[in-house]
């Protein structure tokens, strides 16, 4: 029994330690520390080396600076929103720029479609917006696409000049 308590308390006492010491934090019990003095006034501590940011904690958290967005275009993206409105929303993220519908028909067909769209850029250019469509059989046909997109262009440019009344 007393073996299986030390291994309980002792083990993550030294996990502890050990860590606290590679990361430069402070010990637990105040050992360690750099800017220990004697009490003469003069400082016992050892130069620290320049802090590159870099420890082992990097490994677990996100790289990126989280308050940091993409650019979207509100013209194609409230666009897209408009020309594939006959479809179901599933998923939308204005701050990513993914639209993702569900199965749908457009008025005056037979043939279900499921789209998804990513805004990529603020340029309202074709290099911003990336369609895939689907049928129940697969990829969509490229000129459907092509024409979708091209809608979708066309009203975002309808809507810009509306705000800028150009």
């Amino acid at each position: 029994m007393l073996p299986m308590t030390i291994i309980r308390i002792g083990l993550p006492s030294l996990l502890a330690v050990s860590l606290a010491s590679c990361s430069g934090l402070p010990l637990p019990f105040g050992g360690g520390s750099n800017d220990d003095t004697n009490g003469e006034g003069f400082s016992l501590a050892v130069p620290e080396e320049e802090d590159t940011g870099e420890n082992i904690w990097d490994l677990f958290g996100d790289q990126d600076n989280p308050n940091v967005t993409l650019e979207v275009n509100k013209y194609i993206w409230n666009a897209s929103l408009e020309i594939l409105d006959f479809l179901p929303i599933e998923t939308l993220d204005p701050f990513s720029g993914v639209i993702v519908t569900g199965w749908g028909s457009p008025p005056g067909s037979s043939e279900s479609y499921q789209a998804n769209v990513y805004v990529q850029d603020p340029a309202l250019d074709s290099r911003a917006l990336r369609l895939v469509l689907r049928t129940r059989t697969g990829l969509a046909d490229p000129d459907t696409v092509r024409q979708i997109e091209d809608a979708i262009f066309t009203r975002a440019r309808q809507l810009r000049i509306r705000d800028k009344d150009l």
